[in-house]
């Protein structure tokens, strides 16, 4: 079957990557693959295998379904942690088959040790507090009530982490807030372990919390964007590049390549209007080469008359309106494009390179958001 694009997802790159993060937080922190949002784009089904050859063996998901994805994937023994949706007649389920989930409030808690009762078997669960970010996790004026559940159902649950959630540690405005997160998260941890209660593993950091605040590895850091090789925001890098060795100034590696052909070409005259509406005129007489990707692959509207691909290792910019199953590119500068040839929309070709940083410089999108929009119906190919 052939499809109008294509993911290639690079097994070497985030091999480098986990390299560089191990490099950064030594050997005691585990790494989990945070792969939620089907692995940032990339596919969880392609990501997994991947991991697990680059030795990470703990993977993060938001919901239950991504769980079972990462389940259904992994081939080796490893460790599953649902830090946000599930529902609540699935933790018997959740249970056996031996997935962690955090519990941040008393309702999941409490259901979590009554599924644990009736199967005889421990709920592994991590503990998450409310340090400042504002979204889910105890407050700190339930810690006794939540102390005493955890102490009398010890024999139920499994404490596999006590953790807690940054409100933008990417952003230089926002550390004053995160190191008093941090503090926050000390005074938890000094309330439980004064009172006997002890957990597995403490847990705080992004990607980064990872990169930034060394303070953050403690037992295992929750790593993301940076494991699919982008930096989670230019200021993240920043801040970090006088950090990094001068023979390797940006040791983060990108995983993904998206590709595409020419569908057809189309002579247009000046003064011709290209695509719906008017939002492109043009000048002079012109080339246009029509690519089979739009605003339904993941390619967004705001890219009109902003975006630009790579055909023949050249810059060919968008012109008119992104469609939902087409674009329109300006190849009037190219010598001979021909129907069928490559074209790149995020990755290398030649010495240029398109970024998905340069999505968001030409639209309202970032890294995330650009990544976690690539449909899945996109085939993922796994290339060395």
């Amino acid at each position: 079957m052939h499809h109008t694009s294509s993911l290639e997802i690079s097994t070497s790159a985030y091999l480098q990557n986990v390299e560089f993060i191990r490099s950064r937080i030594g050997v005691k922190p585990v790494i989990s693959a945070v792969v939620k949002g089907n692995a940032y784009g990339h596919g969880i089904a392609q990501l997994v295998p991947i991991a697990e050859q680059a030795g990470v063996h703990h993977f993060s998901t938001f919901s239950s379904d991504e769980a079972r994805e990462v389940l259904k994937n992994s081939s080796q023994p490893r460790e599953i942690m649902i830090m946000g949706m599930l529902h609540l007649d699935e933790i018997r389920d959740l249970i056996l088959l031996d997935i962690q989930f955090f519990v941040f409030d008393f309702e999941r808690l409490e259901q979590a040790i009554e599924a644990a009762k009736t199967l005889k078997q421990k709920a592994k669960i991590h503990v998450e507090v409310e340090t400042g970010f504002r979204r889910t996790g105890f407050e700190w004026d339930d810690r006794e009530k939540l102390l005493k559940l955890l102490q009398d159902n010890h024999s139920h649950l499994e404490l596999k982490g006590l953790c807690t959630h940054f409100a933008g540690a990417e952003s230089a405005q926002n550390h004053t807030r995160i190191l008093s997160q941090i503090a926050h998260f000390e005074r938890y941890k000094g309330f439980f372990s004064q009172n006997n209660l002890h957990f597995e593993r403490l847990h705080t950091a992004c990607s980064a919390a990872t990169l930034l605040f060394p303070e953050t590895h403690m037992d295992l850091v929750r790593v993301g964007i940076a494991g699919y090789g982008f930096w989670p925001t230019r200021e993240t890098f920043e801040l970090i590049k006088n950090q990094l060795l001068p023979e390797n100034r940006n040791p983060l590696k990108r995983l993904l390549t998206w590709k595409t052909q020419i569908m057809s070409l189309k002579k247009v005259n000046a003064g011709d209007y290209v695509g719906y509406g008017k939002s492109y005129q043009a000048h002079n007489d012109m080339m246009l080469a029509i690519i089979p990707v739009g605003y339904s692959h993941g390619y967004g509207r705001n890219l009109s008359n902003h975006g630009q691909v790579l055909i023949s290792g050249i810059y060919c910019p968008v012109i008119g309106t992104v469609n939902m199953n087409a674009v329109a590119v300006d190849v009037s500068h190219l010598i001979h494009p021909q129907a069928g040839e490559e074209v790149i929309l995020i990755g290398n070709q030649g010495e240029n390179e398109i970024t998905v940083g340069s999505f968001a410089e030409t639209s309202d999108l970032v890294n995330y958001e650009m990544l976690t929009r690539l449909p899945s119906q996109i085939p993922r190919i796994i290339v060395d």
